[in-house]
């Protein structure tokens, strides 16, 4: 199969791409610039040159493929609105030039939009918040149009994707725990974040391609829920910096734009996942990833 990639250099992408290639499929990758050119050459991938917000150009990679898998996204967290209000258009975009055609659309969301109706962990049934709830779920309600019209489309949600060298908004915790001299949590730090490896999440896209449901929502979860408090003292371990609780009222001189979402508890849960699409996780942990990532600065 010809796939387009967009996101196609960035860390699910750049894992992806190497994945579809080894099961056979012709990989074209979107990129804008010539570092990202030559890092999908030498993986021997198709180079398309282009924005994702570009349209036009979008709209010709699309037309010439045989599906899309969409990873890409602005992760800039101030102007989190705009950037989903611009992958709402996106999906739509990719959407029309697919209809009609039964060519797949993978949609990339998250497990932490997902809200539990049963007090569980979130399951790939429970419904998704709205963009007024949460501005991200515009990726969300963009699918759910498609779906509605007819499309061939999936939508992979990720937890906390990780390897030994990126962790996801971790990251962004080890950064300001590196900052700050010391390593916090709120509370008792019992919530929890879903997480699953880099190498088990791309299969699992490569997976709902070949075999996925139109309409097919999928968790790619490989840890249902790893507790804020062992994450922080791993991270504490590593950094070799102190580990303490702090109140939600020290939250944000801490956390700053992160306060509101490191006191969320979001387990998830990948059983109807595993049984449709075969899926078996087998990456290491989050904390195994933790403990041998590079703390050196």
């Amino acid at each position: 199969m010809r796939v387009l990639v967009t996101g196609a250099t960035g860390f699910v992408g750049s894992f992806l791409v190497p994945e579809l290639i080894a099961a056979g499929h012709q990989v074209v990758g979107l990129t804008r610039s010539d570092r990202g050119a030559a890092a999908l050459t030498r993986a021997g991938a198709e180079v398309f040159r282009g924005d994702v917000n570009d349209l036009d150009r979008l709209r010709t990679a699309a037309g010439a493929a045989d599906g899309v898998i969409h990873t890409a996204f602005n992760h800039d967290m101030v102007n989190l609105k705009q950037h989903s209000e611009a992958d709402r258009q996106v999906i739509a975009a990719l959407g029309r030039v697919l209809a009609g055609s039964g060519r797949p659309l993978i949609i990339t969301s998250g497990t932490g939009l997902v809200r539990s109706a049963t007090g569980g962990p979130a399951a790939e049934t429970d419904d998704h918040l709205t963009s007024g709830q949460a501005p991200r779920a515009a990726t969300e309600e963009a699918a759910d149009a498609l779906i509605a019209a007819g499309g061939r489309v999936m939508v992979i949600r990720l937890p906390q994707v990780h390897d030994t060298h990126r962790q996801g908004r971790l990251t962004w915790q080890i950064q300001t725990a590196r900052e700050q001299g010391r390593v916090a949590y709120v509370g008792a730090g019992r919530n929890r974040v879903a997480a699953v490896h880099i190498s088990d999440a791309v299969r699992l896209y490569r997976l709902a391609l070949e075999q996925g449901r139109p309409g097919g929502r999928y968790h790619a979860v490989g840890e249902e829920g790893v507790a804020i408090r062992d994450i922080a003292e791993v991270i504490g371990a590593g950094l070799r910096v102190p580990v303490e609780s702090i109140t939600y009222g020290q939250a944000p001189a801490y956390f700053g734009w992160m306060a509101d979402l490191v006191i969320l508890d979001l387990p998830a849960a990948s059983a109807l996942t595993r049984q449709e699409l075969g899926w078996d996780p087998t990456g290491p942990g989050l904390l195994t990833d933790l403990r041998h990532a590079g703390y050196g600065g």
